[in-house]
């Protein structure tokens, strides 16, 4: 395919895809649970009004959100489900309380035979399942025996939130400081928020048989089982996948002999004469802060991970009460977009200037002007979110300046409006640097384009988090934070990497530019028309519509087709390693490209493809299995790629020197190997376990104190210590090695 064909498709796949995107996005916004304005008993009793649930999701966000626990199957590891946990103990109440009015012997549930089990429980699902919300009057209506369930857990989650002596072996095992919520208003208006969260996914859709949430959470007890739907479009996904391999394989078979061969490569180094501009210079204390910003996310991941065997602190120290687990996973998220991104904004503040060799007035200005404005934005987020969740904030402060409670746009929205004004001065930065390129009609002024659209994009869809608002609808707000999690770090990141990638090797004379260019093209191409819509399948549960699942599913699934590539990507970068001599320079900043199509591969495609299909993500949400992709994916990928592209520039900023390279070699495969033993020997293990449980009890189970504190998952978690420290000491190197560029030690002499 030439140029022009390549870009009548890519304007063709945006079209389409964000077409789909926002039709169906529209259609989930229709179809979203309804929040009551009253929920009342069969009796007359008021439970809840509809502003105690908005203000509950409110008082949960507060303290951490989906940092505590997970709702819907979103969130942190350590404590419970709350929409699971919550209808399994109501369930379990209500038949105690049928078993012992049914029968004379009063008897409880769990000792009654199995036929009269079976009859207890088909009234439980109908008394749970039937949808007795009044569309008209906006009022949901009850039964008694609901009504007694639910306040017997109001007085559970009372005693676990505030300071219950009879459930303190519960929090530790929960990771949740006693009196996380501080008074009794509060803790109605969450249990409140809870309810309904677990309504949505229990009640009928009016004329269906499927919850609000396609029945998720998987629980016998209350008749939550995996449809057919569910099977089918697994299925469906599956040969969506094989299809894409295909004929993929056939499009590289076909045009392969089209493609130049580039066997000679320049005996001298094309940048050796590369004088950096005076702000290409000021990018070096970017890189600076991206590496102090890896240690103090490593620190605060080790911390997080030994919540889950010492839910008070770490090794005897009581941490919980000034760094409880909700904070310190916070900060371990928040952290690796924070240092991600800076090493990569950094890296194009670098390379544009280098690019168009020119160096517009006042750069160095903006780019010094910049790094301030990011170091308010870390610092100030970082400090909203610790007060938000010590309670220190009231409501309305604490979404604006504090903890907003959705996982990875956790800063408050004051912080979050500053973060996209920082990146809109990035992307004039950028433009003005580029512009004078741009105008020359030359081989690769395509590439340019691409590498424009592609930060302009970066800058602009982290806007879609500005979308909803501090009481929006719990699946109104989660199509947006997916569009900042999934299109922004997922899809447009991945579009600037590919494009960053292909001109460094193009500038290094490495790579054919009109190939360079085509196959950047492509590869946008095939990535966008999977992943655009294919944001879908993280809502498969989140109140969304048959409609999300069918094309999450079958769209995600073409995620996966470019991976199947990326072990020719990594040979052919190994083997420019070995190309000249003067490539050594750059070979670990290439090395970190090399791994970057290993993780690409693993974390995001098999780790990814594991918990893609609907029928894998009905068992797996909210599991170890989603930390397993997470992990491997985020830092395996993208951080792996930062880390490189702060390498050559870095490399661009020394090239009269020689570097020693020992501590470098060190952390690379540092980072490598602790990754990979991290997830073997601990996260996937743990996951696995979990989901056999669910599959066996039910996600309750599989997230309960229960199961999660037996000793062989209590050893599992430990054994997480031998990758973490390995990994953490590859951090330490890279600090090193990069303070010592600055210092000496890092320079042959």
């Amino acid at each position: 395919m030439n140029t022009k064909q390549l870009w009548i498709g890519f304007i063709a796949v945006m079209v389409v895809c964000f077409s789909i995107l926002g039709i169906f996005g529209y259609e989930l916004y229709l179809q979203k649970p309804p929040i009551p304005d009253k929920v009342i008993s069969a009796s007359g009793e008021l439970l809840f009004t509809g502003q105690e649930i908005r203000d509950g999701q409110s008082v949960w966000q507060s303290i951490g959100g989906q940092e505590v626990g997970t709702v819907w199957g979103h969130g942190s590891y350590v404590a419970p489900d709350w929409s699971a946990d919550w209808l399994h103990r109501e369930a379990v109440f209500m038949l105690n309380k049928l078993a012992l009015h049914q029968q004379a012997n009063s008897i409880p549930y769990n000792k009654e035979k199995p036929e009269n089990q079976a009859f207890l429980k088909s009234l439980l699902q109908k008394d749970l399942r039937t949808n007795s919300y009044n569309e008209a009057t906006h009022t949901l209506v009850i039964s008694d025996l609901r009504a007694q369930a639910i306040k017997a857990n109001m007085e559970y989650y009372k005693k676990l939130f505030t300071n219950g002596k009879d459930l303190e072996k519960t929090r530790v095992a929960y990771a949740i400081p006693a009196n996380t919520i501080k008074n009794d208003a509060s803790m109605k208006k969450m249990n409140a928020f809870f309810f309904w969260t677990a309504w949505a996914c229990i009640t009928q859709r009016p004329g269906k048989i499927i919850t609000y949430t396609s029945n998720w959470p998987a629980d016998d007890l209350v008749g939550n089982h995996a449809t057919s739907a569910h099977l089918f479009w697994s299925m469906f996904s599956i040969v969506m996948l094989l299809l894409g391999i295909g004929l993929l394989g056939f499009y590289y078979a076909r045009n392969q002999d089209k493609t130049p061969v580039h066997d000679h490569y320049p005996d001298k180094d094309p940048l050796i004469n590369l004088q950096p501009t005076p702000s290409m210079a000021a990018t070096l204390k970017y890189f600076w802060i991206v590496t102090a910003l890896i240690v103090v996310q490593v620190l605060s991941g080790v911390i997080t991970a030994h919540y889950g065997v010492e839910g008070k602190g770490f090794f005897g120290l009581p941490l919980d009460n000034i760094l409880p687990y909700s904070i310190s996973r916070t900060w371990h998220v928040q952290l690796a977009i924070f240092w991600i991104a800076t090493a990569w904004l950094a890296t194009g503040l670098f390379i544009a200037p280098a690019v168009s060799g020119y160096e517009p007035k006042f750069q160095k200005l903006g780019v010094n002007v910049l790094f301030g404005a990011l170091l308010i934005v870390v610092i100030g987020s970082l400090a909203g979110e610790w007060m938000g969740v010590m309670q220190k904030l009231g409501l309305v402060q604490n979404f604006y300046f504090g903890h907003q409670g959705y996982e990875y746009v956790d800063l408050g929205r004051f912080w979050q409006i500053l973060l996209f004004a920082g990146l809109i001065i990035w992307l004039i930065l950028m433009v003005r640097a580029l512009l004078p390129a741009l105008k020359i009609k030359s081989e690769s002024r395509n590439l340019l384009i691409l590498f424009v659209i592609s930060s302009v994009a970066i800058a602009a869809f982290y806007g879609a988090g500005l979308m909803y608002g501090r009481q929006s609808h719990l699946s109104v707000a989660e199509y947006w934070r997916w569009w900042v999690v999934h299109l922004w770090v997922e899809g447009f990141f991945e579009v600037f990497a590919t494009t960053v990638i292909a001109f460094i090797l193009v500038k290094l004379g490495l790579v054919n530019i009109k190939t360079g260019t085509t196959s950047a093209l492509f590869v946008t191409i095939i990535y966008l028309l999977g992943g655009i819509v294919g944001t879908f399948h993280h809502l498969y549960f989140a109140g969304a519509p048959i409609s999300i699942i069918a094309l999450g599913a079958s769209f995600s699934a073409l995620e996966v087709v470019p991976l199947v590539m990326v072990g020719s990507e990594a040979w052919h970068n190994f083997k420019l390693t070995k190309s000249t001599e003067w490539i050594k320079k750059y070979r670990w900043a290439i090395f970190c490209f090399i791994a970057v199509a290993f993780w690409n591969l693993v974390g995001a495609g098999v780790f990814g493809f594991l918990i893609n299909p609907p029928i894998a993500l009905y068992y797996m949400q909210g599991l170890n299995t989603t930390p397993v992709h997470g992990h491997t994916a985020l830092f395996g990928v993208y951080g792996m790629l930062g880390i490189g592209l702060m390498l050559f520039s870095l490399r661009g900023m020394t090239l009269k020197h020689e570097w020693r390279e020992d501590v470098l070699k060190y952390s690379f495969w540092g980072f490598q190997i602790g990754l990979i033993l991290m997830v073997l020997l601990s996260i996937l293990p743990v996951g696995i376990k979990q989901t056999i449980a669910a599959v066996d009890h039910g996600i309750w189970y599989a997230r309960s104190m229960e199961f999660m504190q037996e000793p062989l998952m209590q050893t599992l978690r430990w054994l997480r210590v031998i990758g973490d420290t390995i990994f953490g000491l590859g951090s330490v190197g890279l600090v090193y090695f990069v303070v010592g560029l600055k210092t000496g030690w890092s320079l042959k002499k």
